[in-house]
């Protein structure tokens, strides 16, 4: 799995739950849930942020961007 690869506004829930599942519990802080009924949310970190009333989008992305490669 590539590691170097960074969370940028458009990346999907799907991709960052597939490739990063440690920034799962990260997401739920910040009110993002990855998954609902058992289906996965799908849309870009930056839609689900903008619907969460989120407006420090740079900070979340930076901050979970810091995470990748550390245990779930």
């Amino acid at each position: 799995m590539n590691k170097t690869k960074k969370i940028v506004p458009d990346t999907t829930i799907e991709e960052i739950v597939r490739e990063y599942p440690e920034l799962i519990r990260p997401l739920r802080e910040y009110g993002i849930k990855c998954v609902a009924c058992g289906e996965p949310i799908w849309g870009t970190i930056e839609e689900n942020a903008r619907e969460k009333g989120i407006e420090n989008l740079d900070e979340v992305i930076e901050k979970l961007n810091a995470k990748i490669g550390e245990p779930a």
